[in-house]
């Protein structure tokens, strides 16, 4: 109980899972400067990228359970990798604490314009009848995960073309490499703007702010559990971090996430809701971490 109390007593580290400067980073510092502010004390971010997500969670996963080192990673270091990856050197349910998350934004499935479809049943018509090749940001994604189920909702055979990364993959599609893609409304938006590319449905169980007019997947009919998941960005430490300093850094990710400067991050990224609180994780990972499992197993991939 007195170590909780005196927390913190020094600086916090927190470890992010993605290279300085990308999304996950951004909205990491951002939580982290709320933090910092509140408890008194700097949090220092510290990226260690690579090896999806694995070198940041095996470093945190060996850390003192005291409050001081935490971690700021996606989905995939958590869920996906339990899949990709033969063996991993952490246990994600065992060796961490979830505390907060934030939902990474809804990932609009956009058609280039010389295709003739304004919904997902007019696409799967179309694709019927054509060599169709769709965009995925890279083998395992979310992208590649919606090319495989529209194609087993459809019966379709559309090509899926992997990518490092959503800027190549948007450049491709411009130039009418790509039929579709599916990506961040943020690095679609160009695309958006320009008229080069239609989005025709959104994943989730509602619908985006920022195209309020594109109807989900499941109203279109297309009901598989893999078009209603969310992908996160998420607070965690390793396993065994005192309960008061847990809630207590819940508390301050809900209340970072009302703030004007991160409520204006989300609008320019698309992103519709803010950080959630411990509970609100754990039901997330009960509820859509199997059907993460289930539809990447799916994919087939060898893994690593």
């Amino acid at each position: 109980m007195a170590r909780a109390q005196a927390w913190p007593a020094k600086p916090v580290r927190l470890v992010v899972s993605a290279p300085a400067g990308g999304l996950t980073d951004v909205f990491a510092r951002a939580y982290a400067e709320h933090i910092a502010q509140k408890i008194g004390q700097p949090v220092v971010v510290e990226n260690k990228a690579g090896a999806s997500g694995i070198i940041a969670a095996e470093m945190v996963s060996k850390s003192p359970a005291d409050g001081y080192t935490l971690l700021f990673t996606i989905t995939t270091t958590m869920v996906m990798n339990r899949v990709l990856f033969k063996s991993l050197p952490y246990d994600p349910e065992k060796d961490f604490v979830y505390i907060a998350f934030a939902e990474a934004g809804h990932l609009p499935f956009v058609v280039h314009r010389s295709v003739p479809a304004t919904n997902i049943k007019e696409f799967a018509a179309w694709a019927r009848n054509n060599k169709v090749s769709v965009g995925s940001y890279s083998l395992g994604s979310y992208g590649h995960i919606v090319i495989a189920e529209l194609n087993k909702a459809f019966g379709l055979n559309m090509e899926a073309v992997h990518y490092r990364g959503e800027a190549p993959m948007w450049q491709d599609f411009a130039s009418g490499a790509l039929h579709a893609a599916s990506g961040s409304y943020q690095a679609a938006a160009s695309v958006l703007a320009s008229g080069t590319g239609r989005a025709i449905a959104v994943p989730q169980k509602t619908r985006m702010k920022k195209l309020p007019d594109v109807a989900t997947f499941l109203e279109q009919g297309v009901t598989a559990k893999a078009f209603q998941i969310r992908g996160w960005a998420g607070l965690l430490g390793p396993a065994g971090i005192p309960d008061e300093i847990v809630e207590r850094l819940s508390a301050l990710m809900v209340e970072a996430g009302q703030t004007p400067r991160i409520r204006e991050m989300l609008d320019t990224f698309g992103i519709d809701n803010a950080a959630s609180g411990r509970q609100a994780f754990a039901r997330i990972l009960k509820d859509e971490s199997p059907v993460w499992i289930d539809v990447v197993k799916q994919l087939g991939i060898t893994p690593q």
